[in-house]
C-alpha cells in the first residue's frame, strides 16, 4: 500500500454532517482492509464558511480510493500519492470546535 493525500474541499455545511460522513468513512474502511486503511484527517475552514478535509490514507490505489469515497458518500477533489514525510514536531493535540 502507497500514502495518499485527498482533498475533500467544502463537502460539508456543519459540523453534524461532518460527524456523520466520518462514521460512513469509518463503517465503510472496515469493509475494504486490504485496500484502504484511513490514517488522519485535517478539518478545513473554508472561505465559504463550509467545512472541507485533508485526509491521509494508505491505499492499495487511487481507484481504491475513489471506491472507498463513493461507498461512503464523500467528495474527493484531488488525489496525490505521498513522495515522503518530514516530521519537524508531532501534530498538535486535537481541537474541539
Amino acid at each position: 500500500m502507497e500514502t495518499y493525500v485527498i482533498m475533500r474541499r467544502n463537502g460539508w455545511q456543519t459540523a453534524e454532517e461532518l460527524k456523520e460522513a466520518v462514521a460512513r468513512a469509518a463503517a465503510e474502511g472496515e469493509t475494504m482492509p486490504d485496500d484502504v486503511a484511513w490514517i488522519r484527517s485535517y478539518v478545513l475552514e473554508e472561505r465559504d464558511g463550509s467545512i472541507g478535509l485533508v485526509c491521509v490514507y494508505q491505499a492499495a490505489s487511487p481507484e481504491a480510493i475513489r471506491r472507498h469515497a463513493g461507498a461512503a458518500s464523500l467528495p474527493v477533489d484531488e488525489i496525490t500519492k505521498v513522495a515522503d514525510s518530514v516530521i519537524v514536531r508531532p501534530d498538535p493535540a486535537a481541537v474541539t470546535a
